[in-house]
């Protein structure tokens, strides 16, 4: 019991289904450890011990019957305080007091948790909307990478990442709709993996197509890419209310964690032609992109034509997400209330400035959006006609300090270039124009003991070569070891 805190959700629902530990003892082992360390990082902003406490020993009674209630049995998580995620539960859309409200549902990861036997145990922290790399808010604040508690934890699900590589919850739960998942998993050293666009069902109302411009998918942070594989098994189920699911026909996605890679072709770039990049960055992950040939895998330097500029495509994401925020503004203020106006102190700078921008836009700032979209999709299936799988940085940078106001951003320059600082420093957010699945595995440490991530793109529908190559690699890189860096902190 001294060391729960070092296994993957997998091994200690195993453990738990086993009748080593009990589900009550692994909750109050990870409420204990949340209480402790939690003040330390910032990861969580809101807990339901009593409630989680209570959920375990109802599950306790159904494995003392001799029930396998799951891979997950016993295994606390965190949520997301962004989006609904846990009917009766509170969140504040990222940290805005004037939206705290309660759930009225269930997130698809909270009900693919809970059928697998987990325990939900409190809300992890994440900027405004979502609405950038990084993990900041005026209410609650900026959330630190366990790894130096000075620098952020990316984001947008950054509370998540720091939690599960802190070890206050084995899984928590992202979501991603330009790197939210992949970003903090690199600045925290996790495998962070977002599916193909319909893989797992995004059933949004009144608007059915809320979460398509650009695309938006729910999943989670983990230790390990089984963690993951089993989550996509229990997620990845088609729902005709999403006009964009499909049935994928697999129903387990740990069958390809041992799939031979040898032979799979693997285009490495560092910038896509566009990012500027830190060397730290780029020659970890080149490095750890060519160590896949040991595997068998052919891996070769590729060429991107991609005719935008890193800082316009990252403003075209900035305008095309917040088109859904502005119509969620707007039918706020149908209802008298205008959060724009009556709370702006609550809300970041950039958040205001783009809703503004999207609300004065036109047909053609939409038009626009769509050329963009569409030079990205062909430029990536150029290179797809060639190669399987593309790798590059997760991030062109390290994990940035940490502010004092509520709104710590990415770069102003890297390399003398000038760059967004939502998200213009990730090189992740094409993957949710195109609608690809990407994954990001620890890269390794920079000099100073930051995290580095690779990220790893597949083709579309085929997240099955995605998790082949993660898990090819972890098996080639294993990087658990490199959790007791933050797991050792003293408090």
């Amino acid at each position: 019991m001294e060391k729960l805190e070092l296994y993957s959700a997998a091994e200690l629902g195993k453990l738990v289904n086993e009748k080593q530990f009990s589900p009550t003892e692994t909750t109050e082992y990870f409420a204990k450890r949340i209480e402790k360390r939690n003040k330390s990082i910032n990861a969580f902003v809101y807990t339901k011990f009593d409630e989680a406490i209570k959920s375990a020993k109802a599950l306790e009674k159904r494995i003392l019957k001799g029930e396998n209630v799951g891979p997950f049995a016993g295994v606390p998580f965190g949520l997301k305080d962004f989006l609904p995620s846990k009917a009766g539960w509170q969140n504040s859309h990222g940290g805005v007091a004037a939206l705290i409200a309660r759930d009225p549902f269930n997130s698809p990861f909270t009900t693919a948790m809970e059928a697998a036997g987990g325990i939900a145990i409190g809300k992890t922290n994440a900027p405004a909307f979502g609405f950038r790399g990084t993990c900041d808010n005026h209410l609650y604040g900026a959330t630190s990478t366990p790894f130096n508690i000075k620098y952020n934890s990316g984001g947008s699900s950054g509370g998540s990442a720091a939690a599960v590589a802190d070890g206050l919850v084995p899984i928590a739960e992202g979501s991603d709709g330009g790197g939210s998942i992949r970003i903090p998993a690199a600045w925290c050293s996790l495998f962070g993996f977002k599916p193909s666009v319909g893989t797992v069902p995004s059933v949004s109302r009144p608007d059915a197509w809320a979460a398509s411009h650009p695309y938006c998918a729910n999943g989670g942070l983990t230790k390990t890419v089984e963690d993951s594989a089993i989550l996509l098994s229990l997620m990845a189920k088609q729902n005709p209310r999403d006009p964009l699911s499909l049935n994928t026909g697999i129903t387990d996605y740990t069958a390809f964690l041992n799939k031979d890679i040898k032979g799979m072709k693997i285009g490495y770039t560092a910038d896509f032609g566009i990012f500027p990049v830190e060397s730290e960055v780029s020659s970890a992950v080149e490095k750890a992109a060519f160590s896949l040939e040991s595997a068998g895998a052919e891996v070769e330097h590729i060429d991107f034509k991609i005719n935008h500029s890193a800082l316009e495509l990252a403003e075209m994401w900035c305008r095309s997400i917040s088109v859904d925020t502005a119509i969620e503004l707007n039918l706020q203020k149908q209802n008298g209330f205008d959060l724009l106006k009556d709370h702006a102190s609550e809300l970041p700078d950039e958040f205001i400035y783009w809703n503004k921008a999207v609300q004065k836009g036109g047909i053609m700032d939409y038009y626009a959006f769509n050329l963009i979209r569409t030079d990205i999709l062909d430029a990536f299936e150029d290179v797809f006609k060639d190669f399987d799988i593309i790798i590059s940085p997760t991030t062109a940078c390290l994990p940035v300090l940490n502010t004092d106001d509520g709104d710590t951003k990415g770069p102003e320059y890297i390399n003398g270039v000038k760059t967004e600082r939502l998200i213009g420093f990730c090189e992740t957010f094409m993957q949710n124009f195109t609608g690809s699945p990407a994954a990001s595995v620890p890269a390794g440490l920079s000099e100073n003991g930051l995290p580095i991530g690779m990220q790893i793109i597949g083709k579309r529908f085929c997240d099955k070569d995605v998790l082949a190559v993660s898990s090819a690699y972890e098996k080639i890189r294993p990087w658990k070891e490199l959790y007791n860096i933050p797991l050792s902190r003293v408090i």
